[in-house]
């Protein structure tokens, strides 16, 4: 294992079901675990001409996601759809104006607020700027939606960190943050950009909500 210390976010390179023993609880779980799709094992024209080779990272949905989430208060998990996890009503959803006939036109988040379901549309082109080589590398406008719709928690954990768009959201937000990652070479993009982002300094003011506001369910 190896931990890196960038600023207010702690990053590790390891299994997080090895690590989370180790952690302390937090405010927010923003995460977006494995679908199981295979959707990196089967790059597309446009990810092989920029070099991405296949992947099996995605082959299955990560085991023990109810151990991981209950690790926060606030609870977003990215393809919750394909996860067994309790009923909710408080769905997000992420609208590609610009998707391709071969891909989904919208990515659903499970969480645990009992409130009405929230969409933010966001293009895939737009995005093309910010990409890092990931295959599924979330826009960083989607995340940084997702830590409002958790209230700009005061501290944000992601178990399944990637090229860490949502360490960026954190510390663009002022929120601590623990991210953890088991492919080196995305763990090191990661710190990269969370590097980056730190030394750009916060750039949103907080506006945390209270849990009632936020509609929190026991589960």
């Amino acid at each position: 294992m190896r931990v890196e210390t960038i600023g207010d976010a702690t990053l590790y390179l390891g299994d997080c079901m090895e690590i989370l023993p180790s952690l302390e609880r937090v405010a927010a779980v923003i995460t977006d675990p494995p679908y199981g799709i295979s959707f990196a094992a089967q790059p597309t024209k446009w990810q092989r001409r920029a070099g991405q080779k296949p992947e099996a990272w995605d082959d299955a949905i990560a085991l023990d996601i109810n151990a991981l989430r209950a690790l926060g208060d606030v609870q977003i998990v990215w393809g919750g759809n394909y996860y067994d996890l309790p009923p909710t009503r408080g769905w997000l959803s992420w609208f590609k104006p610009d998707a391709p006939p071969s891909m989904a036109n919208f990515e659903l988040a499970w969480t645990n607020q009992d409130r009405n379901a929230r969409q933010l549309s966001v293009s895939i082109g737009a995005t093309n700027a910010e990409r890092v080589g990931h295959p599924t590398q979330k826009p960083l406008a989607l995340m940084r939606w997702c830590v409002e719709q958790a209230g700009s928690p005061s501290s944000i954990a992601d178990f399944f960190m990637g090229s860490g768009t949502t360490g960026v959201a954190a510390v663009e937000v002022g929120a601590r943050f623990i991210g953890i990652e088991r492919e080196l070479k995305y763990f090191d993009i990661a710190c990269r950009r969370i590097e980056q982002a730190a030394k750009q300094g916060q750039l949103f003011a907080p506006a945390s909500k209270a849990p009632e506001q936020l509609g929190l369910e026991a589960a």
